[in-house]
């Protein structure tokens, strides 16, 4: 039996994650005198797509669902693994077959246990066809056997790589081995699901009086595009140890109504608008705060069949990513210590750093004269000027960048940009739809390792909504899953995508909030920003 602890033991080449017993501890620094009243209250953009963890398909709602939901494993404030709804597990001995077992305290917040059964019926649901999550690929990403089939529907769904052994012993089989994949499993797609509540509600399942969750919160309150509650569950395996009583978000979609609301003292979190970082840092040093994130921010060609015939040119690509000064964006846009991107992964990934390209190591003036040149070879000048359509969702942010960009090319190249805003969930089928030329995109890292971004431009992933297609990134990232040298395999993926250039790479998150100065326990250190309000406290001040 694999345990868990503080302490992390790699072996076979960091192919399985190793860990000693441990029990929950407090995250309350000793002496700390703590504020009366438990709550703690952020802002959002946007309305989030759902709490249901096998549809979920946000940032933002994903922040929800892990409050609401427990899987098998967490994240400490670190990002390093922890217990969850497993107190461990074991492992084949060719890394294909994991049993995890189940701890006997967890419950759901009506009283029943959590039994691997929810499991096993979760991950089927995620790949069901009939759900048509907006996930199902990340259970053939997870590499569980006979998942593409199931997807396809060319399996029925117990033949998933998934059983319930009996209750509290949970069995996953691999079709391959998966370096990283015990670090899958604090996603929220694997997040258990209460199967009679489901059948009972339909779709209806997730509103706050349906609702049957077994994290350390439960719904109390949901008014779309207003605000959603959640509070503490009394029933939770280790709510002797949580502080926060509750959690709401509130749905604020100007940034700048957002901060003069957080220094009211109306939130305890909120994003730094865009170019304002300096002077609040300077005026608030305590609570204007930025680190570096596990994101990506870039812009998508849409190559699909619908998409303007000019993109299908790579030099058409090529000229609009050079021509974009990112200096311009993260320096004086944004200001927020957010990194230039000319990579689709971030630096911060782990076990792998991004290669360098020919485009950074250019200078602007550089790149501004190649994007002439190749622009005007692929026919297309001031007197038969390039146009096409930019959409990005709402957001004062993003708007302010796509305007840079939109003129960087006008000036430039004489590029026509007609920009286009549409909120969140709109857009998300928009553009999910191929129903668009130029796209906004952003990627949050499901899992801290490099195929979580790469794996977007494989032709057969849910989120490809370029539609581009390459073999050879295909094959290279199918031989990643089993490699032992992944990164190298990796470097050749981003130099295809360097060559062909089928996104923008603008910028490498950073977090920028202001935070308020009571809060304690923010996982600054963890990359992924998977935080969960039972980590965190407010003190007296």
């Amino acid at each position: 039996m694999i345990r868990f602890s503080k302490t992390i033991l790699s072996v076979a080449a960091g192919s399985l994650f190793v860990f000693g017993n441990a029990l929950a501890e407090s995250h309350i620094p000793a002496g700390t005198r703590l504020a009366e009243e438990q709550i703690f209250t952020y802002r959002v953009l946007d309305e989030h797509t759902s709490v249901d963890p096998q549809v979920v398909e946000d940032v933002s709602g994903a922040e929800i669902v892990r409050d609401l939901f427990e899987g098998l494993m967490n994240q400490d404030a670190d990002g390093n693994l922890v217990p969850g709804v497993a107190v461990g597990y074991e492992v084949n001995e060719d890394n294909t077959v994991y049993t995890f077992t189940l701890r006997e305290e967890a419950k759901w917040s009506n009283g029943d246990q959590v039994t691997a059964h929810d499991f096993a019926y979760a991950w089927r649901r995620a790949a069901d066809p009939e759900l048509a999550s907006p996930y199902q690929w990340f259970i053939e990403l997870m590499s569980l056997d006979n998942a593409s089939a199931v997807i396809k529907g060319d399996a029925p769904v117990d033949s998933l790589g998934v059983k319930a052994v009996d209750d509290l012993t949970f069995e996953v089989t691999l079709s391959a081995p998966l370096p990283y994949f015990p670090q899958m499993t604090t996603h929220s797609t694997t997040f258990p699901a209460p199967k009679a509540v489901i059948e009972a509600h339909g779709k209806d399942w997730t509103k706050p009086e349906n609702i049957v969750s077994n994290g350390a919160y439960v719904l109390t309150e949901h008014l779309p595009s207003e605000r959603s509650v959640r509070e503490r569950n009394t029933l939770y395996w280790d709510n002797k140890n949580t502080t926060i009583d509750k959690t709401i978000a509130l749905v604020i979609n100007d940034e700048n109504v957002a901060l003069t609301r957080f220094l009211a003292g109306e939130l305890d979190r909120t994003e730094v608008p865009a170019g304002q970082f300096p002077r609040l840092k300077k005026e608030h040093p305590d609570e204007a705060i930025s680190f570096p994130r596990l994101c990506n921010y870039y812009y998508t060609f849409n190559l699909s069949d619908s998409g303007p015939q000019a993109f299908k040119d790579v030099k058409v690509r090529q000229a609009l990513a050079l021509a974009v000064d990112r200096k311009i964006i993260t320096q004086n846009v944004l200001a927020g210590g957010q990194p230039e991107a000319y990579t689709f992964t971030p630096a911060a990934v782990a076990a792998f750093t991004p290669p360098g390209t020919e485009m950074a190591a250019m200078s602007q003036a550089d790149r501004d004269a190649k994007a002439k040149a190749l622009l005007e070879e692929a026919g297309f000048s001031k007197d038969n000027p390039l146009s096409f359509e930019m959409m990005y969702n709402t957001s004062e942010a993003h708007k302010k960048i796509a305007v840079a960009m939109s003129q960087m090319w006008k000036q430039k190249l004489g590029v026509q940009v007609q920009l286009t805003n549409m909120e969140w969930k709109v857009f998300l089928e928009t553009r999910g739809n191929q129903n668009f030329e130029l796209a906004r995109g952003a990627w949050c890292g499901d899992y801290n390792e490099a195929s979580t971004f790469l794996d977007l431009l494989d032709s057969e992933s849910g989120y490809n909504d370029g539609k581009f297609v390459n073999a050879d990134i295909d094959g290279l990232l199918e031989q990643a899953k089993s490699s032992d040298d992944a990164a190298g395999l990796y470097t050749k993926v981003e130099e295809i995508i360097a060559a062909e250039m089928p996104v923008i790479p603008v910028y490498h998150y950073a977090g920028v909030y202001m935070m308020g100065s009571d809060v304690g326990n923010w996982p600054v250190n963890n990359v992924e920003q998977n935080w969960y309000s039972k980590n965190l406290y407010k003190t007296a001040q």
